[in-house]
């Protein structure tokens, strides 16, 4: 009887409680530097949820260790929905099977209330790059061993180079950065030869033609580039996208968490950011929290794989 009393006398006090969120400024902690899709989306759904809440909307960048120092800070946030974590692929989905004694689990730890959509990366290498298509690229890397170097700052951008090592064979070297900005910076210098990274980091580079495309990991070829082969199209076994959304940490009252579903939902169903999304190659849809929760759980089960076919040892 007791429990049925607090029940009801929760599901009663529910309305109010969602109705006096938020009693504060929001922050959303994007756990990577400022300039991939995810850092976008996260400034533009923090527009919508000023102008919807009339409260102030802060997005702070917290880069470091692959997403984990931002995650963490998340963790330890008040769980009272005014602290938000861009979840990605790296921090939801790769981390776990990549690093070694993650302080936080992505299912126990958080709540993913926003699911943005999934998308592919380009293989990106100077313009001045002998290679015209990834067939090269790897030919080269086969005849010259420990020749080639691609970077990584995050384990999405890791995965795919040490993937394409074992399903070719190759030996290329993987270098570490902490930033995609220095990642950038050692390729466009030349101290690199090619790179992972989502579209949305690499279009500008490839508008200005700093930079040069080969492939694209996403299923088949993209609408905005149709002459970019899918690297599946070589490599069936090769389709490796990431997923971009919106988490609390565990404990945030329920009917906070549908309140902040709803207005994610409706942030990116808006412009402008379903056309940035759009222009991502995202397919922005309006989720219901048991569907995120799904998709969620299935991107780790697929990272996970990805991981153990790549080899990669958690670090």
């Amino acid at each position: 009887m007791l429990r049925r009393r607090t029940l009801f006398a929760t599901l009663l006090a529910s309305p109010a409680v969602a109705q006096d969120f938020p009693a504060r400024p929001i922050r959303i902690i994007v756990p990577f530097a400022p300039g991939g899709s995810g850092d976008i989306t996260a400034r533009l759904v923090a527009k919508y949820l000023e102008e919807q809440t009339g409260q102030g909307v802060v997005v702070d960048n917290r880069p470091g260790a692959n997403g984990v120092i931002g995650t963490m800070a998340v963790k330890q946030a008040a769980p009272d929905g005014h602290t938000l974590l861009l979840a990605t692929t790296s921090t939801h989905s790769a981390n776990p099977s990549t690093v070694k004694d993650l302080p936080y689990d992505p299912e126990r730890d958080f709540q993913t209330i926003g699911f943005f959509g999934s998308n592919g990366s380009y293989l990106l290498v100077r313009p001045e790059a002998p290679w015209r298509d990834a067939n090269a690229l790897v030919a080269e890397a086969r005849a010259n061993p420990g020749k080639l170097a691609f970077g990584h700052f995050n384990a999405s951008s890791r995965v795919p180079g040490e993937l394409l090592n074992v399903m070719t064979g190759v030996q290329m070297l993987g270098v570490p950065y902490r930033t995609i900005g220095s990642a950038f910076a050692d390729l466009l210098a030349g101290r690199l030869h090619l790179i992972f990274v989502d579209t949305t980091a690499g279009d500008a580079y490839l508008k200005q033609g700093q930079l040069r495309a080969l492939a694209i990991t996403r299923q088949g070829r993209w609408s905005r580039h149709p002459e970019l082969p899918a690297m599946s199209e070589t490599w069936p076994e090769f389709v490796i996208t990431g997923f971009l959304g919106i988490a609390l940490p565990k404990g945030v009252p329920p009917e906070i968490a549908l309140r902040l579903n709803t207005l994610v939902n409706e942030a990116i169903l808006a412009e402008p950011a379903r056309s940035r999304l759009v222009e991502f190659g995202f397919v922005p849809e309006a989720l219901d929290l048991p569907r995120i929760a799904e998709l969620v759980k299935r991107e780790r089960e697929k990272w996970t794989r990805f991981v153990a076919l790549a080899g990669i040892e958690p670090e």
